[in-house]
């Protein structure tokens, strides 16, 4: 098996190597990642410009690839020929936060898993619960654990076509898990706000701030599943339609 790791914090970041190492235990590996975080970047594809592809070196010494491009920028390059074998799953992570509710139209994370699944390629996204104001380097062994299982499980028993798994990972050593549940996306409270301040020259300029997300806790949902402590699956498919509008807008009369 093939495996591409990509994330949307950087190809140095640890969580990368963490995952890339734990991947190896299922098969070949190829790192291709940004060359910078591109943290709620969404899904960007990059047609205006050139982009750069150079080789790096992780901190265990292994070789990867890095690009300017966005992280899903760093899956459609491979899959469209940059790498010539094969890629069998492609796997985004681990991003040192969640990626819950709202979260997935905003993830690099996310939407780099997405990127694979439209090119027909597998795609898993890896992120972890770590708590608000943690201090210190973060410990990714459980959530690396968690990703090579769920990879095993996706490639032994399938997923259906155009559905990304969205995977988020309490931080937990790996024995004090709850276990593992399949949930729905949940909803996500944004507290953003917006600091406006006077540059040198007298002009206007913005930061988008605020205090850190919270989640509406439901039962069943991704964010109340990580308040378990268990891990969150979910499914996510790349038909954005709602379905329960289309009859409601099918009856507006245009005349």
């Amino acid at each position: 098996m093939h495996i591409l790791v990509t994330n949307d914090d950087g190809v140095q970041a640890p969580g990368l190597l963490a995952l890339a190492q734990e991947m190896r235990k299922l098969g070949k590996v190829t790192v291709f990642a940004p060359d910078r975080n591109w943290s709620a970047s969404g899904h960007v594809k990059t047609m205006e410009r050139p982009l750069r592809v150079q080789e790096t070196t992780l901190a265990d010494g292994t070789t990867a690839f890095m690009s300017d491009g966005a992280p899903s920028d760093c899956v459609a390059i491979p899959l469209l020929g940059f790498i010539k074998e094969d890629i069998d799953l492609v796997v985004s992570g681990i991003n040192p936060y969640a990626n819950i509710g709202h979260d997935i139209t905003y993830s690099g994370t996310v939407t780099a898993a997405m990127e694979a699944v439209i090119a027909g390629v597998k795609g898993i996204a890896v992120s972890l619960h770590s708590p608000e104001g943690y201090k210190g380097a973060l410990e990714y062994s459980t959530a690396a654990v968690v990703g090579r299982r769920i990879a095993e499980k996706v490639m032994t028993d399938g997923v259906p076509d155009g559905v990304v798994l969205n995977v988020n990972v309490p931080y937990r050593k790996e024995d004090e898990l709850a276990g593992y549940m399949v949930t729905r996306q949940g909803l996500r409270v944004y507290r953003d706000a917006l600091d406006a301040r006077i540059d040198p020259r007298g002009k206007p300029y913005f930061w988008i701030g605020g205090e850190a997300p919270t989640g509406v806790f439901e039962d069943g949902t991704d964010f109340g599943a990580l308040e378990d402590g268990y891990v969150s699956i979910t499914p996510l498919q790349l038909d954005l339609t709602s379905y329960k509008a289309l009859d409601v807008l099918r009856k507006w009369d245009f005349k």
